[in-house]
C-alpha cells in the first residue's frame, strides 16, 4: 500500500536528526523515548513508556517492526537555541526547576545528572523526532512521531510535563529551510489542554494558524496565550463523542475556509479519553479513532501533508487506543504516500 512516490524529492537522509537507512515508514520512534528516573516517573500519571507500548501493539498486528521505523538522533543544544533562550536551557540544570516542569516534587532531591539522563534526554530524543516528523511529512505526505507534542513549553518556559518546545522547533526548522516549501502552517491541537506553549511562541504570526479544541475548565487557563488562537473551541468537562466530533468537523471547515496551509501539525492528545484523570472529557476510544480519521481525511482532501504528534494521555490504555487508531488509518487507506500538485 505504500508506493515509491514522494511528496518532494529528497535523499534517504532527511536531516541530521535521522540515523535510519533505507525505504522506511514515516513513523518515528526510538527506544530512548522511555522516561526513567529511579522509579519516580511512576508518581506521575503519564505513561513513561507510551511509545514502546504502541510499538508493541503495532508489531503484534504485523503492521511494522523495529526495522521499519525512522529512528531520530538526540537534538543538540545549539539546535535547541534556535528557539529556546540560554537562560531557560540553563535553568534545566537545576533539579528543582525540572521538578516543577515534570510535576514530580520529589525530583528536587534527585541529582541533576540523573534527571538529565532519565527525563530530559528522552525528551530531547522525542523533540528531535518531532522535527524529523515535519521533514518526513513533506516527503511522504504524512508522518507520526510516537512521542512529542510538548505543547505547554514555549521558548522561555516549560510546564505540564513539557520541557522542550518541539512544536515550535518543528515549524521554525521548516520555515527557515532555503527551499521555502513551507510558508504557512496550521496547528490542529486536540489535546484536552490548551496548547499555551506554541501559542505564546506564535502570537501575532500571520503564517501560523492555530485551531485549539480543549477543556476550558482545566490547566493551564492561559488567557494571554489565547490571543494566538485563530479558531478556539472551549469545551466543558464530560463533553461526549457526538458533540465533540461535530464541533471538530465544523471547526476544520471554518479553519480551512480562512487559511490554506502548506503543512498541518496535528497534536493528537489522548487525554480526551473517558476517565482520564487530567483531561476530564468523556470521549470513547471509538471517538478518538474517528477523530484521527476525520483529521487525516481532511488533510488528504486538501492535499496538505500532516505531521502527527502524540502529546498527552494519562491512561495506560491510551497506547492501545493510539495503536488501534493508526491501524484504522491504514485500513481506511489514509496512510498513503502522496505527490504534491
Amino acid at each position: 500500500m505504500f508506493s515509491n512516490k514522494v511528496y518532494h524529492n529528497s535523499t534517504n537522509k532527511i536531516n541530521k536528526y535521522e540515523n535510519s537507512e533505507g525505504p522506511l515508514l514515516p513513523i518515528i520512534y526510538s527506544k530512548r523515548y522511555g522516561v526513567h528516573f529511579c522509579g519516580l516517573q511512576k508518581l506521575h500519571p503519564f505513561d513513561a513508556e507510551k511509545g514502546h507500548h504502541i510499538m508493541k501493539f503495532l508489531k503484534e498486528e504485523k503492521f511494522l517492526s523495529e526495522e521499519d521505523v525512522q529512528v531520530p538522533n538526540e537534538i543538540e543544544k545549539k539546535d535547541l537555541l534556535k528557539v529556546h533562550t540560554k537562560k531557560y536551557l540553563k535553568s534545566l540544570k537545576w533539579s528543582w526547576n525540572v521538578a516543577k516542569i515534570a510535576e514530580i516534587p520529589l525530583l528536587v532531591f534527585v541529582p541533576n545528572s540523573f534527571v538529565q539522563n532519565g527525563y530530559l534526554r528522552p525528551m530531547r530524543f522525542q523533540t528531535a523526532g518531532s522535527i524529523l516528523a515535519g521533514k518526513l511529512a513533506l516527503q511522504y505526505g504524512w508522518s507520526i512521531n510516537l512521542g512529542g507534542g510538548f505543547h505547554h513549553c514555549s521558548a522561555d518556559k516549560g510546564g505540564g510535563f513539557c520541557p522542550y518546545a518541539d512544536i515550535t522547533l518543528l515549524i521554525r526548522n521548516l520555515l527557515e529551510q532555503e527551499d521555502k516549501l513551507v510558508k504557512n502552517v496550521m496547528i490542529i491541537d486536540l489535546d484536552a489542554h490548551q496548547g499555551n506553549g506554541h501559542e505564546r511562541d506564535f502570537i501575532n504570526n500571520a503564517n501560523i494558524y492555530i485551531l485549539d479544541m480543549y477543556n476550558a475548565a482545566i490547566y493551564p487557563r492561559d488567557h494571554p496565550a489565547k490571543l494566538a488562537i485563530r479558531c478556539a473551541v472551549e469545551l466543558k468537562p464530560r463533553t461526549p463523542d457526538k458533540y465533540y466530533l461535530n464541533k471538530l468537523k465544523k471547526s476544520l471547515n471554518t479553519s480551512f475556509n480562512e487559511f490554506q496551509p502548506d503543512l498541518i501539525v496535528y497534536n493528537a492528545g489522548t487525554d480526551v479519553l473517558q476517565n482520564d484523570p487530567l483531561g476530564l472529557l468523556d470521549i470513547t476510544p471509538e471517538g478518538v479513532i474517528e477523530r484521527d480519521e476525520i483529521v487525516f481525511s481532511t488533510a488528504i482532501s486538501k492535499n496538505v501533508p500532516i505531521a502527527m504528534l502524540l502529546s498527552g494521555g494519562y491512561l495506560k490504555r491510551s497506547a492501545k487506543v493510539i495503536a488501534d487508531s493508526i491501524l484504522n488509518l491504514k485500513n481506511k487507506n489514509l496512510l498513503i504516500q502522496r505527490v504534491h500538485n
